[in-house]
């Protein structure tokens, strides 16, 4: 489904000394004995996920789906960006499907928030809250309004029947709440953290009201496990570009930017930053991740990246196949130079565009370029790029001896804004 060059970024002699330790590595996975081993339970989830709950999923889905015009998804972080991200890249960044999905809870912008809850007025809507604790900050203020809106528009028993939580199985705030009012609930797993967690209910149940064939997500991971359980760097993809990433972090090359040439493929970069920038960036080490999209951000940060500081390598995510495709017509003027142009796809322009500015930024910038060739985008496809990128971030953070699954620096903010918004023991 996809194939990957790491060719321009590292040689077969310096990949081939990172064997032992990714043999090492690659057992820690596999056995559970790494740091924050208790938040390993992504790696077999493909094989071993609840079949019951999806299949329970799957009918509250098609209730949505029948049911309402909106949906709206409160959550924050992981459990908000996977599910975001794939719906970009498998129903486009303009989905005029029903129901509409929106998202709240990821931000504390009151004039993004009004702007929803205006929205909202008058239509027939659906909350799928999504939260471990019930207590994120960002997403129980999102739930509290929109949770008011619904009851003070449908009334407190029609609105049970439109609320869909995802969280913890057994305690927290959430899950009490769902208990005493009779919410459609599911599990967040124990060991599964926020970012590793789109392959679950959390990415599932959204994905699933909008139409997405979530049982072959899950296939594409499945067979992405059977692929990457293994330390044959001269065959497993995934680990060749996790060492790829350890070889420019200390080849003084500390940012990674991805790439893309589709603007719905954008999200997919979202969430890769929050999967690597939250899982590394700890005791002053780690790559910094960023991304772009070309050729739009070419006319802005091409400069840069062509001339300015060498401190970046790219990570080029190219769809080769893409679903849609438009043809250049012809003008009997071509005031604007384009006729010769006329008559091809618009996919060939893109993918002449894709490989001049691979030439320029290899060859002339001195920029080292990963590919990874995505044949199409489909939701198999997209189940097995999440596992390749969570398996590849569990290797590259445990190559820098550094805990992939906590994230102690995030709550530094919080204690600070909760001191300065007066909330008790702070």
């Amino acid at each position: 489904m996809i194939k990957v060059d790491v060719s321009n970024v590292i040689s077969e002699e310096e990949i081939n000394k990172y064997a032992p330790s990714v043999k090492r590595v690659n057992q820690m996975i596999n056995d559970k004995s790494g740091a924050g081993n208790d938040f390993l339970g992504w790696v077999d989830w493909p094989e071993n996920y609840n079949k019951e709950e999806v299949e329970r999923l799957l009918e509250d889905a098609k209730y949505v789906r029948e049911n309402f015009d909106v949906l709206v998804v409160a959550g924050i972080g992981g459990s908000y960006l996977g599910a975001r991200c794939a719906l970009d890249a498998l129903k486009g960044i303009r989905n005029t499907e029903k129901p509409e999905i929106i998202f709240m809870g990821q931000t504390f912008s009151p004039n993004y928030t009004a702007q929803v809850l205006e929205y909202l007025k008058g239509k027939k809507f659906a909350i799928n809250v999504i939260s471990k604790s019930g207590t994120t900050t960002e997403t129980s203020i999102a739930f509290r309004l929109l949770k008011d809106l619904l009851e003070r528009q449908v009334g407190k028993a029609e609105a049970r029947k439109s609320i869909f939580a995802v969280t913890d199985k057994a305690r927290g705030a959430l899950k009490t709440l769902c208990n005493n009012e009779g919410y459609h609930t599911y599990v967040l797993p124990d060991d599964i953290g926020g970012r590793y967690s789109v392959l679950t209910p959390v990415g599932l149940f959204p994905l699933a009201c909008a139409g997405v064939d979530v049982k072959a997500m899950l296939k594409g991971a499945q067979e992405a496990r059977k692929e990457f359980d293994n330390a044959d760097l001269k065959k497993n993809m995934c680990y060749r570009y996790a060492v790829s990433r350890d070889y420019m972090y200390r080849h003084n090359k500390p940012v990674e930017m991805y790439v893309t040439y589709e603007p719905q493929m954008s999200q997919i970069s979202e969430w890769l930053k929050q999967l690597f920038g939250e899982s590394e960036g700890k005791e002053k080490k780690g790559l910094l991740p960023t991304s772009a999209t070309f050729s739009t951000d070419l006319h802005s940060l091409g400069q840069f990246i062509q001339d300015g500081t060498p401190l970046l390598f790219e990570t080029i995510l190219n769809v080769v196949n893409p679903e849609l495709d438009v043809t250049i017509p012809s003008d009997k003027d071509d005031l604007d130079g384009l006729n010769y142009l006329a008559g091809k796809k618009l996919s060939y322009v893109n993918q002449m565009a894709y490989q001049g500015t691979l030439k320029a930024h290899e060859e002339d910038g001195g920029v080292p370029c990963n590919i990874i060739a995505i044949e199409k985008m489909d939701a198999k496809t997209l189940g097995y790029l999440f596992y390749f990128f969570m398996r590849a971030c569990a290797m590259s953070a445990y190559l820098l001896e550094i805990n992939p699954f906590n994230q102690p620096g995030v709550e530094i903010y919080k204690k600070n804004m909760f001191h300065l918004l007066g909330k008790k023991g702070y």
